[in-house]
């Protein structure tokens, strides 16, 4: 075929799929992960549901593809909103808020539980936590977080305890846990090391 037909092919499908995932989403929104449906998504894309199934053999693998983007614009957002601050310490709080902010509205149940042990899902946990790590290793050689412990260790601290904004019922509880968060990092920042004598 001519590469200008395989070209517009191409565009088509990519048009198709972004409509499918928009509408999954725009269906979670409304209805929750099980509010999800074929018919649904059909009605939403005006695509009937013969050509859907030629596209995604059912519900489940649209929910991964949709899920496989939202954390991909996440993992995005958070790397924007580092390039974006100022300071390492700055960096390590606003990125730290709005993990807590993206983490508040993770979806519950089995079926979010399954969408999180995809492989994407792993992946995404290793992209988060090493850039949680650069962010406090860079806090930490400017003498602003502590570092007597790891930053690997520090990292999955932090990812561990944010995850409990899943939980937080009020944008004052969030930032409280944020807060929380941030005084366990910088607890022994200002304690003399072992090479220091005490004050």
């Amino acid at each position: 075929m001519p590469r200008l037909w395989n070209d517009t092919i191409e565009a088509h499908r990519t048009a198709v799929r972004h409509a499918v995932l928009d509408a999954a989403a725009a269906l979670v929104a409304d209805h929750g992960l099980t509010g999800v449906t074929m018919s649904g998504i059909a009605e939403l894309t005006g695509i009937g549901r013969a050509t859907l199934y030629k596209y995604f053999p059912d519900v489940e693998a649209i929910l991964l593809a949709w899920h496989e983007r939202q954390v991909t614009h996440h993992l995005d957002h958070l790397h924007a909103i580092r390039d974006n601050a100022v300071g390492p310490s700055e960096r390590l709080h606003a990125v730290l808020a709005a993990y807590a902010r993206l983490s508040r509205h993770r979806q519950g149940g089995d079926l979010a539980a399954a969408l999180h042990r995809g492989d994407h899902a792993t992946e995404a946990h290793a992209r988060l936590h090493a850039l949680l790590r650069e962010l406090i290793t860079d806090a930490a050689e400017a003498g602003q977080v502590r570092d007597d412990i790891p930053a690997d260790e520090l990292a999955a601290f932090c990812q561990h305890a944010l995850s409990a904004s899943a939980t937080v019922t009020s944008d004052d509880g969030l930032h409280r846990l944020v807060r929380l968060t941030l005084t366990a990092l910088h607890a022994a920042a200002d304690r003399p090391t072992s090479q220091q004598a005490p004050r």
